[in-house]
């Protein structure tokens, strides 16, 4: 699975370092460093929807407050 969080300049007023952060810790805790490549992008065209993050093909928008179902939901079902 390949993860990309946009770092362009909406997304980082909205916060996307936090989400590249949380990203890497749950990675980490759910031990799938060899199952997800993370990666920075630059404007992923969804700058409305909070901080855009690309899994695969498809885009999404996340907000650090619901990050954790976020995670659940659209990385590890998709495992």
């Amino acid at each position: 699975m390949e993860i990309s969080v946009c770092v362009g300049s909406s997304c980082h007023l909205k916060g996307s370092y936090d989400i590249i952060t949380l990203m890497k810790e749950n990675i980490e805790k759910y031990h799938l460093e060899d199952k997800v490549n993370l990666k920075a992008a630059f404007c992923l065209g969804n700058c409305t929807n909070g901080v855009s993050v690309k899994i695969d093909d498809q885009v999404l928008g996340v907000k650090a407050d619901a990050f954790d179902a976020f995670f659940e939901e659209h990385v590890l079902k998709a495992l």
